[in-house]
This record gives structure tokens, sequence and C-alpha cells, in this order.
């Protein structure tokens, strides 16, 4: 299995950032675009990283979020035949605390090829979806102020709208998480992957004030797993500074244009 970073925040002058996540993922069942940044960055990465967007035979949206699906527009302009699986509550109204649009629009071309998956929808061979809306959420997860509206009115997001992507190869469970909005610490809980590639969604939180209690018990439960975490996007510096501090070698940054052998 390989994992090509499209699109993060950070990486080299050669290639386009932004504030988001693309991950291009080869397995064995065949090729998948896990989410599409901001904008059609992620496809002039792709193409300068030699990633063939038109062969992508399946797409996730992990969430309804601008800096994951706002290249859903050019993907589907890109790739004339891939299915996109997403959340039905991808395309509703998603607000940050300060009351910025969050959201994404439905695409102006190729409705019909957007999926709904069932928990647990194999989309390709040894790659399931699932968002975990009916599991217990054993530990406190913060929504950091973001919202979404029921009947017009505010209401903090439970993300019920988030998606997790689990391929399973050479004997390996590898999960994929977006942002983790659902808190990283349930989604452990809920999967026991052998390696987790995803935002941690701590960005907001500042290790040096009232961050530093849930980043140590992060630190502390994160590390009870034998799981190998490559981290990214909305992590944060400071928080992944923390965290590498005490979790070491099991623990990992990617960037844009990284690559990942596993």
């Amino acid at each position: 299995m390989n994992i090509q970073v499209l699109i993060e925040n950070t990486g080299p002058a050669s290639l386009r950032t932004e504030h988001g996540l693309s991950l291009y993922i080869q397995t064995e069942g065949g090729a998948i675009l896990f989410d599409m940044g901001q904008t059609s960055a992620f496809a002039e990465n792709a193409q300068a990283l030699g990633a063939d967007i038109s062969a992508v035979d399946a797409a996730v949206l992990s969430h309804g979020h601008y800096d994951h699906g706002g290249g859903l527009d050019a993907f589907l302009v890109l790739n004339a035949r891939a299915p996109v699986y997403l959340s039905p509550a991808a395309f509703a109204p998603h607000f940050a605390q300060d009351g910025r649009d969050i959201g994404i629009r439905p695409p102006a071309k190729g409705l019909s090829r957007l999926r709904y998956p069932v928990e647990g929808e194999e989309i390709l061979p040894g790659a399931r979806l699932y968002t975990c809306n009916e599991r217990n959420r054993p530990y406190v997860y913060d929504a950091a102020g973001m919202y979404t509206l029921t009947q017009g009115r505010p209401a903090s997001d439970n993300f019920c709208h988030e998606q997790y992507l689990l391929l399973q190869e050479g004997g390996k469970r590898v999960l994929i998480s977006g942002c983790s909005h659902k808190g990283i610490l349930n989604i452990m809980a809920w999967f026991h992957p052998d390696i987790l590639v995803g935002g941690f969604h701590f960005m907001h939180l500042d290790p040096a004030g009232a961050g530093r209690e849930p980043l140590e018990e992060a630190a502390r439960i994160l590390g009870q797993y034998p799981t190998r975490y490559y981290t990214c996007h909305c992590t944060g510096a400071g928080p992944y500074a923390f965290l590498k501090a005490r979790l070491g070698h099991k623990l990992e940054y990617l960037t844009t244009g990284q690559a990942l052998r596993l």
C-alpha cells in the first residue's frame, strides 16, 4: 500500500500547499482519492508527483468542510468514472465558532456519481467506510465551537457527516481519518488500527495553557496502543511537538509531497 500526500498545510516550495488535506492511496484493490483539499491544487500536485487522478477508482470525502471537499468539482472534471463516497449530511450548513461558513456545496456536475454508503460498506476490495454514528463515544470530544443549523437555529456540530476509511492489506489494518472531529481517542477505541493516518484536530489547544491537560491525556492514551501514527493538517504545530516529545517514534508528521509505503 502506498499513500501520497497531495495536499497538506506545509510542504516544499516546488509544490502547492494550502490549509487542507488530500491523499492518493494505492492499494491492491485499486486507487482511492481521500479528500480533495480546498481547491484544484491537489490535482496540480498530483500531476507533478505522477499520481493519475483520472485513474482513481473511488473517491472519499471524509466530512463536509471546505478544506477537504473544496476540490470536489475539480475531481469530477478530471475523473469521468469514479464514484464519490460521502455522508448525506456533508452538504448541510457548517460554521466555525466565529460564524465563518466552512461548509461545501453540491457539485455543479456529476451528482449521479455521489454515493452515500451504509455502515461498513466495502467500496473496493479491502476498503470499508464507517461513520460510527451509532457507537458510544467513551471520551469527551471538543467541537471547538463549530456548529450547524437545526430548524434554522445554531446547534453544536456532532459531526455525523464524518466518516473513516479502514484499509486491510498484508495483515495490517490502516485507518484514514480526515480530521478526527469525533475525537481521536474515540476513534482509536473503536478501531484499534495498526496504523492511523490523519489529523487529530488539536490545533486549537495551547500546550502552554488550558490545552496541556487534554494533550497529556491524549499522549498517555495514544501511547498505550501499539499503533503507528502519521498525523498532519489540523493537529497543529504546537500540539504535534508536545505529542512527539511523549510518543517519540510512534508519531510522525506528513507534509505535501511525502509518500508512505506501508
